[in-house]
């Protein structure tokens, strides 16, 4: 990779990551690329030479989001083979990216964000989609060797422990940080462990 390319590339995060902090702390409808350019550091200009637009920006944060998610399941499918270790630590990496992502909710979750856009709510959907899959892998897995129940549709389990920390993310976020998302996420890993686990 050349170097100019790596510039580009690094740029392009640190603008994407700056848009999201900036949803964090005020929320979608304040998103601009002239707030974004404040937080990076440069003049607006700068962040056309990257970006045509805010939809552009919009969209590569979601290229983030996406990214992160499916960076998590490799990582612990790497890990260990045991299903049920493999979800365990995807809940926690999940709840560890939130608390330094605050912005991914918000992004996730809230309507202005594909309001008018049927093709950015079928990638929000396609996002959300494919994560929830690659859950069900695990638990088909852990199906198959025993570990779990197999008289539950994986794809019910999938939208359960999506469950554990999303409701969790958002009630950590109306609270500015106070609610312990860890230790929520900690306890109901172990609610949701033993309802799935196979007798």
């Amino acid at each position: 990779m050349g170097i100019e390319k790596l510039r580009t590339e690094i740029r392009r995060e640190q603008i994407v990551q700056a848009a999201l902090n900036l949803i964090a702390s005020h929320g979608m409808r304040k998103l601009s690329i002239a707030g974004v350019a404040r937080r990076v550091g440069l003049v607006p200009s700068a962040i056309y030479r990257h970006f045509k637009n805010k939809d552009e920006v919009l969209d590569a944060a979601l290229e983030f989001i996406r990214n992160r998610l499916l960076d998590n399941v490799k990582e612990v499918f790497e890990e260990t083979i045991d299903p049920l270790e493999r979800l365990r630590r995807l809940l926690m990496r999940h709840a560890k990216l939130i608390r330094e992502n605050q912005a991914i909710p918000l992004v996730i979750f809230s309507e202005e964000v594909y309001h008018g856009s049927p093709e950015r709510k079928a990638r929000v959907r396609g996002i959300m989609q494919g994560y929830l899959d690659r859950v069900s892998d695990i638990v088909r897995q852990g199906q198959q060797e025993g570990r779990i129940r197999s008289e539950i549709d994986p794809k019910t389990i999938s939208l359960m422990f999506i469950g554990l920390f999303q409701p969790a993310a958002i009630f950590w976020h109306m609270s500015d940080g106070e609610f312990d998302v860890t230790k929520h996420t900690e306890k109901a890993w172990k609610v949701f462990s033993k309802a799935i686990q196979a007798n």
